[in-house]
């Protein structure tokens, strides 16, 4: 399994690597296609992929985000994800997550994002301000592997107290 994962992965990275555009891949015009991971003391928006089973907890999450560059290294992004919980027995369903704002690389491979982000379920609608940064180690020309750290500040009364602070691997495509 873990062989035919390998060769799934490089042969995605070596046909993305053909087509790769002239140019940077943070340059005016790019589009950008993100995978997450979040490891962390909670989640405010979960846009990213999240499977957790502890102790009569299980928790998933499957979401994506995409961005386009209005100019050199400044993409203005949305994210969106689905997912549920289940805590000994008492199950969450549907919880929708979204993300809105802006992601600037500094040099080209220091991704700095802030965003307004936030999710729904069962009458329940939290709203926060994140804050994004890490490094971008680019594989080739248009994939990324960009590990970082967030903070999540919380804005209204749903979200009181819900301030999160996580680490994610991110793993982005630019075309």
């Amino acid at each position: 399994m873990k062989k035919l994962l390998f060769v799934a992965v490089a042969a995605l990275g070596f046909a993305f690597n053909a087509n790769a555009q002239d140019g940077s891949a943070t340059s005016k015009g790019s589009i950008l296609v993100e995978a997450n991971t979040n490891f962390g003391t909670g989640h405010a928006a979960n846009t990213g992929f999240t499977f957790a089973s502890r102790d009569g907890f299980t928790e998933w999450n499957i979401g994506a985000e995409g961005g386009y560059f209005i100019q050199d290294d400044l993409a203005i992004k949305v994210g969106l994800g689905y997912g549920d919980t289940d805590i000994d027995g008492v199950e969450t369903n549907g919880i929708f997550s979204y993300k809105a704002g802006a992601k600037y690389y500094i040099n080209s491979m220091i991704p700095v994002q802030l965003d307004l982000n936030g999710f729904s379920t069962d009458g329940f609608s939290p709203m926060f301000v994140g804050l994004q940064g890490g490094y971008a180690w680019f594989l080739a020309d248009n994939i990324a592997i960009e590990p970082g750290v967030r903070y999540d500040l919380d804005l209204n009364d749903d979200a009181e107290g819900g301030d999160t602070f996580s680490l994610n691997i991110g793993f982005s495509l630019f075309f």
